[in-house]
């Protein structure tokens, strides 16, 4: 295991059991020695899913298996394994997803269509399925409602610490439980969701209405993070509703009655995408980006993303140099409208260029403070409309070269 990062919470949150869910995990020997590398999330049936996955046109076969079964908008179990992407394998893919689907259905009494299955780890690699379903019958023995600690540390790869997160949300004045663990450090920026993303929830809300909730947040949380510009061929965000809350039925994403459950749902999900940004490989600070006074909201996540993904805004940062002409070359590479006599730039809450130029009478000395702290702060006004949007990253240091730069040995 790598160290743990130095942005990594201090504590972990402790997620509730949710009536009709239910955990296992167990070390399989993937990949990884000594440690568990299977979860497996189970569901009651009548469960509810909704899913956004990776855009990537060399997406794995289980992304594609996911696709698939969205389409049921049903749920029974999700398998999911570290290690091996089962990404780019071709048939062979192909057919370790089908074993995998077939073992846990019958092991579950579920159709296929309501088995999930996701992968994270190397690609190219043929997946050792039968080490998946050779012991898929004892995981299942071993279901317990209480597991998603053990669960968010199974499905990790480079990642230094287990993602969980957990909110209480009302509808009809009635409690509901939404929980959600991910996994992620590398190959991150994402064209749905993050890499591997897993949520669940009591709440009553059909899959049609779940997958507009899902999709409206994932584009204000996961799709707003970056860490190194690479989107990966494994992306998978789910989310579960098992129906087990005694509110009233909901029939529209518009029910006034969804109004706090779409907003811990949007926090929730904005806590694990930050998390994953947070463990970015060998990454020392943590990079928020608030960029305004854009041509549309669109057109403020693009620059900020282009900022964000700048090698060389990152390393300026892990060098703590403020060099904010890095940031003004990224504004103008983006490829939307800013206007250069309008820009204005600020770093910790101080205003260093304005009007086209540096500002008069800048202070450098509170901006190298700030860029020695975990924390770093960037605004970022382009001057031509009223579109808005935060951006999440860390810098680029020489850790990330060490992890990557041996990743399959």
């Amino acid at each position: 295991m790598p160290p743990r990062s130095p942005l990594a919470p201090a504590l972990q949150p402790v997620l509730p059991p949710i009536p009709g869910v239910r955990l296992a995990t167990r070390a399989c020997g993937i990949r990884y020695k000594d440690r568990t590398d299977l979860c497996l999330i189970a569901f009651d049936k009548g469960t509810a899913a909704a899913g956004v996955l990776t855009q990537s046109l060399t997406a794995s076969a289980p992304v594609e298996r996911c696709r698939t079964n969205l389409k049921g908008g049903k749920a029974r179990a999700v398998v999911i394994n570290a290690g091996n992407a089962n990404a780019f394998t071709g048939k062979l893919g192909k057919a370790s997803v089908d074993r995998t689907v077939k073992a846990a259905a019958e092991g579950l009494s579920a159709t296929a269509r309501e088995i999930f299955v996701a992968s994270t780890g190397v690609i190219g690699e043929p997946l050792p399925d039968e080490r998946i379903t050779g012991n898929l019958a004892a995981t299942i023995a071993d279901l317990q409602a209480d597991r998603w600690a053990a669960a968010a540390a199974a499905i990790m790869t480079t990642d230094t610490f287990a993602k969980a997160a957990t909110r209480t949300a009302k509808i009809d004045g009635v409690a509901v439980t939404i929980n959600g663990i991910c996994k992620g450090s590398g190959m991150i920026a994402p064209d749905m969701a993050t890499m591997l993303a897993f949520v669940a929830t009591d709440a009553g809300i059909p899959a049609n209405v779940l997958q507009r909730l899902l999709r409206e947040a994932s584009d204000r949380s996961f799709n707003c993070i970056t860490v190194d510009g690479d989107t990966s061929t494994s992306d998978t965000l789910l989310l579960f509703a098992t129906g087990k809350a005694t509110h009233k039925p909901v029939r529209s994403a518009t029910d006034k009655r969804l109004r706090d459950f779409r907003a811990k749902l949007d926090d929730l999900l904005v806590d694990l995408a930050c998390q994953v940004a947070r463990d970015g490989e060998g990454a020392s600070k943590f990079i928020t980006l608030d960029v305004s006074a854009a041509a549309s909201d669109g057109a403020a996540r693009r620059i900020g993303l282009a900022v964000a993904n700048s090698p060389l805004v990152k390393t300026a940062i892990a060098g703590e140099d403020a060099n904010w002409g890095r940031i003004v070359m990224a504004v103008g590479k983006a490829g939307e409208k800013a206007n250069r006599d309008r820009l204005k730039i600020a770093i910790g809450g101080v205003t260093i260029a304005e009007k086209g130029q540096r500002r008069a009478g800048y202070d450098e000395t509170p901006v190298v403070q700030h860029m020695k702290g975990r924390e770093i702060a960037i605004a970022i006004d382009v001057g031509v409309g009223k579109g808005r949007a935060r951006v999440w990253t860390c810098d680029l240091t020489h850790g990330y070269i060490d992890i990557n730069g041996s990743y399959r040995s």
